[in-house]
């Protein structure tokens, strides 16, 4: 299983939009590409002093379905422009994880 960590930045005002973008759009738009081997994703949200952090972590069945999903420069992130205009900043490559152990009580 790999997991693909994503950061974003908005304003304090911005994040609602943000965060009802990705639920209702960004997310739904990966969903319908029936990516093979593309599991979950969770999303993330935290207020900062001056901006509001979101992390996404999507989880694969391997790097291949990463590939999939993204092309051979897998890493790059996935953030359509309606996002890129209400976020102040965001990681331009994601980062990817072996998940070698998960406890679920």
């Amino acid at each position: 299983m790999i997991v693909r960590i994503w950061h974003g930045w908005t304003t304090p005002e911005n994040a609602d939009a943000y965060e009802t973008l990705l639920l209702n759009k960004v997310i739904p738009g990966i969903e319908v590409m029936n990516i093979e081997g593309y599991r979950s994703i969770k999303v993330f949200r935290r207020p900062l002093e001056s901006e509001v952090e979101f992390i996404t972590m999507m989880y694969f069945d391997s790097l291949e379905s990463v590939r999939n999903f993204m092309g051979e420069d897998y890493s790059v992130a996935h953030v359509p422009p309606k996002a890129r205009a209400v976020l102040s900043h965001f990681d331009e490559r994601s980062q990817h994880y072996e998940v070698r152990a998960e406890f679920d009580y």
